[in-house]
C-alpha cells in the first residue's frame, strides 16, 4: 500500500512536471532522483522505528552479558557516526555508499543506475570509506 502510494505520487510528479524536462532521454534518472528523494522524504517524516527483539513479551528478552551490551552500543554508535558523516558528503559519493555498502549492489549495477563509468564509481566509492575510516580514526582517538 505504501510503495504504491509513492509510485502514485512519483508519476502524479512526472505527470505534471513533464513538460518541464527538456532532456527526454534523462526521464528514467528524472524518475529515480525522484523517487529517490519521496523515500527519502517519507522516511524522514515517520522516523520508523522497529522492535529490535521482535517479541511479544518482555519476559521473553534474554539479557545479555555486558560484554555484548558494549559491543552491540559501539557498533551502534559507529553506525550513527557514520550515517551522519555521509550527510556532510557530496550527494554523488553519498548515494554510492548507499547504493554498494546498504544496498549490496555490484559496481556494475550502481554504475548502471546513477548513469556513470564503474571506474568512477569504484573512485567515488574508495574516496567515500577514506573520508569515513579517517573520522572514526579521530573518534577513536
Amino acid at each position: 500500500m505504501l510503495c504504491e502510494d509513492i509510485v502514485q505520487n512519483i508519476f502524479l510528479k512526472f505527470y505534471e512536471n513533464m513538460d518541464l524536462i527538456k532532456n527526454k532521454n534523462s526521464i528514467s534518472y528524472w524518475l529515480f532522483k525522484t523517487a529517490r528523494n519521496d523515500i527519502y522524504s517519507f522516511f524522514r517524516s515517520k522516523k520508523v522505528k522497529s522492535d529490535q527483539f521482535n517479541v511479544l513479551d518482555v519476559d521473553e528478552v534474554n539479557k545479555a552479558s555486558s560484554e555484548n551490551l558494549e559491543i552491540e552500543y559501539e557498533k551502534r554508535e559507529l553506525k550513527n557516526i557514520v550515517l551522519n558523516e555521509l550527510d556532510n558528503l557530496p550527494d554523488e559519493q553519498k548515494e554510492i555508499y548507499l547504493l554498494k555498502e546498504y544496498g549490496g549492489l555490484s559496481y556494475k549495477e550502481v554504475a548502471g543506475i546513477m548513469e556513470i563509468d564503474e571506474n568512477l564509481v569504484k573512485s567515488r566509492l574508495y574516496k567515500t570509506r577514506q573520508k569515513l575510516i579517517s573520522l572514526i580514526r579521530k573518534v577513536e582517538t
